[in-house]
């Protein structure tokens, strides 16, 4: 099985990358899903108490799947302090303000600011890494980040603001002050703001998230990156056992069957399996390529929420999800597309660097 994800997870020169999309497309499809199924427990139980759940079960899980596919354990003091500080970040910090936000805004506005890190994660690993994107990445995300807005942003804004474009008015005050007011309160000081409005709080879960797909280039290091997947987990969920336990109440008694089921799914589904082969193949391959993906979720969470939820789509929102897929074929496609002699004289040929060889540290 080992054998098996280390093919996927390599480079491909061409065309056949696609034949790898299905597995790599796997973890964004489970991410959106379980978005959806969250999203049906959060009026029946507390936020810290809802990541707990998505996150502690689903570490034990991968950590019984590393011990069965003899996936060495962590070994020294520098693999334990890349997890802990990967399960700060990627575990207590995502997942918290992932919940927290979730409580406090629309799943559509919710996956919109989640899904900005693939820009995030870019930039780092450009400046950390040496990974250059090209023309077409860069294209591939200036056009993802246009179809997120559109399926998530709301649709009276954004008919309010075409219409002054294609007047060719400056847009007034009025149009946008209200917006302002509503991301950052003038009545609350900013730090309260900041921790009481739900975009902010999904803007923060994206630098989280794409803060933590870094580091998981540096704990693959260390450590076996499906063993420190587990681990990062655990870690992470101790600050929100603790938080939970101490400012909320009332999380489970009014949890009904549907409503374990749906938790169900996202911790064994959503967490457990989704993040293994992410943060996998986050480890063995082009970082930029594999966020780029993350643009899917809010596809997937759309389409099947309007298939269990009865939400529907509008016209800019199909155009949203059409803007999302082809982000996502010029961005893995890159390569390609350059070496096909698809460039111009402004952007050569560019191939991501090979990565630095993880160190074997199962003998100490």
């Amino acid at each position: 099985m080992s054998a098996d994800l280390s093919a996927i997870a390599m480079p491909a020169a061409g065309p056949p990358a696609l034949a790898k999309t299905p597995l790599l497309l796997a973890p964004f499809f489970l991410w959106g899903t379980a978005m959806v199924a969250m999203k049906g427990t959060t009026d029946h139980t507390t936020p810290l108490f809802l990541a707990t759940v998505r996150l502690l079960p689903a570490g034990i899980l991968v950590l019984l799947a590393a011990a069965w596919l003899g996936r060495p354990q962590p070994q020294g003091w520098r693999a334990w302090a890349w997890i802990g500080l990967f399960g700060l970040v990627d575990g207590t910090l995502f997942q918290g303000f992932l919940a927290e936000g979730l409580t406090r805004t629309g799943a559509g506005i919710g996956s919109v600011m989640i899904d900005s890190q693939p820009l995030i994660v870019a930039l780092l690993a450009y400046w950390l890494f040496g990974e250059r994107i090209g023309l077409w990445g860069w294209l591939g995300l200036a056009i993802g980040i246009v179809g997120i807005s559109l399926l998530g942003l709301p649709e009276t804004w954004l008919l309010a603001l075409g219409d002054r474009l294609l007047q060719g008015l400056h847009i007034p005050v009025q149009l946008v002050g209200p917006a302002i007011a509503e991301l950052w309160p003038t009545d609350q000081s900013w730090l309260s703001a900041l921790f009481n409005n739900g975009r902010w709080l999904m803007l923060l879960a994206a630098l989280s998230m794409a803060v933590g797909t870094i580091l998981s280039r540096y704990v693959s290091r260390w450590a076996d990156p499906i063993a420190a997947t587990g681990w990062h987990m655990i870690v992470g969920a101790i600050p929100l056992v603790l938080g939970s336990w101490s400012l909320e109440s009332q999380q489970w008694q009014q949890l009904g069957l549907s409503d374990w089921l749906a938790l169900s799914y996202a911790t064994l589904f959503g967490s457990a399996i989704a993040y293994g082969l992410f943060f996998y193949f986050a480890a063995s391959g082009s970082l930029t390529s594999l966020s780029a993906l993350t643009f899917l979720t809010p596809v997937f969470a759309l389409l099947f929420g309007n298939l269990f939820l009865g939400e529907k789509l509008g016209m800019i929102q199909w155009v949203g999800v059409s803007l999302s897929l082809v982000s996502i074929l010029l961005i893995s496609q890159r390569d390609w597309l350059t070496a096909r002699g698809w460039k111009t004289r402004l952007q050569p040929a560019v191939i991501d660097p090979a990565l630095p060889e993880v160190p074997d540290r199962s003998a100490q």
